[in-house]
């Protein structure tokens, strides 16, 4: 990590109190959240659901952060769901929780919350996809603004073989990101893609051999750190309205952005001229 690093547990795995099952890295302005269940591919279970959402939170809050990359531990990114698991307890039905099915979708969708900050936050966010990706974890990589993947990483939906229909904004973001008929094709036929199948088709931005992974990704992780990040912010904006808005909303809201991402960036040069001669 260099003199510049640290890492720090965001959560324990319950069934091994000293073993952390999310961890946090910063190096340079870049924080790097790594999903930590190599021996389950990063399956998702609700513990290290919770840590991860939590460690996402804490990313799009911390002033110190420029760019959040994502990742997984050993050879795979994320699996989706812990299908060995068992299921996870809910507490017990009152007027406050609801029933059972209130419980789970509430948790779920507290869970995924750690999707939409991936989005949403105002800084620029990378997937770095070392492996296998599948289930949630095509959410979670669709939620990222950019997706950097080895050769041996692999992409499959695989929602239809637990009977479901997909969580984590799976289905918004390829929509968004691939289209109608290409987040059709990846969802209902569920068909294992290579990378450089995935690459093809748009779903990963660019593709890297696997010993390269890192160092490329972290490399353009510390230069988006190291940038504008007043501008990113507003560019960022500006691209998440792009999704839904009419083209005079967004016409409006890129004058508005750029007048204050300039202006930000002129306060900072400023300030840090005066710093330099104080």
């Amino acid at each position: 990590m260099g003199e510049a690093g640290k890492t720090r547990e965001a959560g324990l795995d319950q069934t091994d109190k000293a073993e952390p099952i999310v961890l946090v890295a910063d190096v340079d302005g870049v924080r790097t959240i790594t999903l930590n269940r190599p021996d389950r591919l990063n399956a998702l279970a609700a513990p290290i659901m919770s840590a991860f959402a939590a460690a996402v939170a804490d990313a799009a809050r911390d002033p110190e952060v420029g760019c959040v990359v994502v990742t997984g531990a050993g050879r795979g990114f994320c699996s989706g769901g812990d299908l060995k698991g068992g299921g996870d307890p809910v507490g017990p039905v009152t007027l406050a929780t609801g029933g059972l099915v209130e419980q789970h979708v509430t948790r779920l969708r507290g869970f995924m919350e750690a999707a939409r900050l991936l989005h949403d936050m105002g800084k620029p966010t990378i997937a770095m996809i070392n492996g296998p990706v599948a289930g949630a974890g095509i959410g979670i990589a669709g939620a990222c603004d950019l997706r950097f993947a080895g050769e041996s990483a692999t992409f499959l939906a695989g929602f239809d073989r637990i009977g479901g229909s997909g969580d984590f904004g799976a289905s918004w973001f390829w929509t968004k990101i691939a289209g109608t008929a290409v987040a059709r094709e990846i969802m209902l036929l569920s068909e294992k893609m290579t990378a450089r199948q995935a690459f093809e088709k748009g779903l990963y931005t660019r593709l890297f051999p696997d010993a390269e992974l890192r160092e490329a990704t972290m490399a353009a992780a510390r230069r988006l750190a190291d940038g504008p990040r007043m501008a990113y912010r507003y560019m960022k904006a500006n691209l998440n309205l792009a999704e839904h808005a009419s083209f005079t909303a967004a016409l409006d809201h890129e004058a508005l952005n750029m007048v204050l991402s300039t202006g930000a960036a002129r306060a900072i040069t400023k300030a840090a001229r005066q710093a330099g001669e104080g």
